[in-house]
């Protein structure tokens, strides 16, 4: 038997990411508590480039309903709260001189509802992604099948195996769609 170009373990992987980015994606999400992720999005204008707020700047949260952001140089201080107020997280930011706090209020219930929604439509996206790369995998191995250079119960069977390792990762996203779900949902 020929070795077979398409790799389970390369399949399995590229899901694996795919579930990685959704997790990091449902992390951006506000869930009325204070978590330095909400801000992995904001980019600052820093010496006519833009730059991640991280690496300008140290975020912590003192306590469950703020953040605080120091920046490293102060001159920067305008400007990320300019980026912040531009941004769409809803937070305002307040500039004591020395670091920026921004307060997280409570999330009323229609903003839970919206949020729970938000959270859907990025797990919907990465069971695409999930999808997508069972898609590409099985037409790889019809392709090598049809050129004989595997054979048909090969094929069917890393077919088999390739459908299984996506029901597995779909589930995975499930899972961490439930859980993100019931984090917003907790008051």
């Amino acid at each position: 038997m020929l070795e077979v170009p398409v790799k389970l373990t390369d399949v399995e992987a590229r899901m694996q990411k795919a579930v990685e980015a959704t997790q990091h994606n449902f992390n951006t999400v506000r869930t009325g508590r204070a978590n330095a992720s909400l801000l992995d999005r904001i980019t600052v204008e820093y010496y006519g480039a833009e730059t991640h707020l991280k690496a300008l700047a140290n975020i912590s949260s003192p306590d469950a309903s703020t953040l605080q952001i120091q920046p490293f140089d102060r001159s920067t201080m305008r400007a990320i709260e300019k980026a912040i107020s531009e941004s769409d997280i809803g937070l305002t930011p307040n500039n004591d001189g020395v670091s920026i706090r921004l307060n997280i209020p409570p999330l009323t219930t229609d903003r839970r509802k919206e949020l729970v929604k938000m959270v859907a439509k990025l797990a919907e996206e990465g069971k695409v992604a999930i999808r997508n790369i069972r898609r590409d995998a099985i037409d790889s191995l019809r392709k090598l099948e049809k050129a004989k250079e595997i054979s048909e119960d090969d094929s069917k069977s890393q077919q088999e195996q390739v459908d299984k390792l996506t029901e597995k990762f779909v589930k995975n996203i499930d899972k961490v769609t439930a859980e993100k779900e019931k984090e917003i949902s907790t008051i």
